[in-house]
């Protein structure tokens, strides 16, 4: 497998117009050998930085199908800090382009001064932070866990991405979606084992709890998996995480009685 280096990017940019096709041609060889999605979009993030004009920071965000964002793979942890920011007040570039509500890119010049984001926007500021630009990654399809990804960059200073870096980084991005499309049925087949690994976990920490309620009221397991259920809507916690909980904690818990 072929191992990514800045220094295989950095070479070439002297050389001109013709610089940026001859890195991204060279990156995609190394995407195209990645073989999971995880190996493809840390060598997207490192890319990043050295293809695009004016980043300081990288990350991807991901949105699965049921909405929820996470942030897989970053150049820094403070990029981490920056993407939960949007997805804990549900407003931002890296949000608005997972989601598709912004047509292909979100940039913002100046975020001390930006009113799209109010909470996002200054708090990127105060960190240093001062223009963001994200680019949407196109799923290869929504079988493999992703509903929608964004490419975010960030520099500490206003005003830093030009029309080149926005081209540089939509270029970057497509570059990008072709490896998630060669890692895709890999990455299916992985979701599915750890789908169904989760499942089988599920199933059985279910049963230990039922167990302990059974043994613990004197109920029927039909009884206890609906008292389950009932104190996992009550508490607005998954019943998986509720029968963890309790069958881990036994000694110490008890669930709330029910009529």
């Amino acid at each position: 497998m072929s191992t990514w280096k800045s220094e295989d990017l950095e070479a070439g940019r002297e050389d001109g117009n013709g610089a940026l096709a001859r890195e991204l041609a060279s990156l995609t060889r190394l995407l195209l050998d990645a073989t999971t999605v995880g190996e493809a979009l840390e060598r997207v993030v490192e890319a990043a930085p050295v293809v695009i004009p004016g980043a300081d920071l990288v990350s991807i965000t991901l949105c699965a199908p049921d909405g929820q964002f996470n942030t897989p793979v970053r150049t820094e942890p403070v990029a981490r800090e920056l993407d939960q920011v949007q997805y804990d007040a549900d407003e931002g570039p890296c949000v608005d382009i997972a989601r598709h509500v912004a047509p292909g890119y979100a940039l913002s010049d100046d975020l001390g001064q930006e009113p799209r984001w109010p909470t996002f926007a200054p708090a990127a500021a105060a960190r240093g932070y001062h223009s963001v630009l994200s680019t949407a990654l196109v799923p290869s399809s929504t079988d493999d866990g992703v509903s929608g990804a964004a490419l975010n960059v960030y520099s500490n200073r206003a005003h830093a991405f030009s029309e080149e870096s926005r081209d540089a980084a939509l270029l970057l991005a497509a570059h990008a979606s072709l490896a998630l499309a060669r890692t895709s049925a890999l990455t299916r087949a992985e979701l599915d084992r750890l789908n169904l690994e989760r499942a089988i976990e599920s199933r059985d920490v279910i049963g230990q709890a039922k167990g302990i309620l059974m043994s613990r009221r004197g109920i029927t397991a039909d009884e206890a998996f609906d008292l389950l259920r009932r104190t996992s809507q009550d508490v607005n916690v998954k019943l998986a995480e509720l029968a963890r909980t309790l069958a881990e904690r036994h000694t110490e818990l008890d669930l709330p009685p029910h009529a």
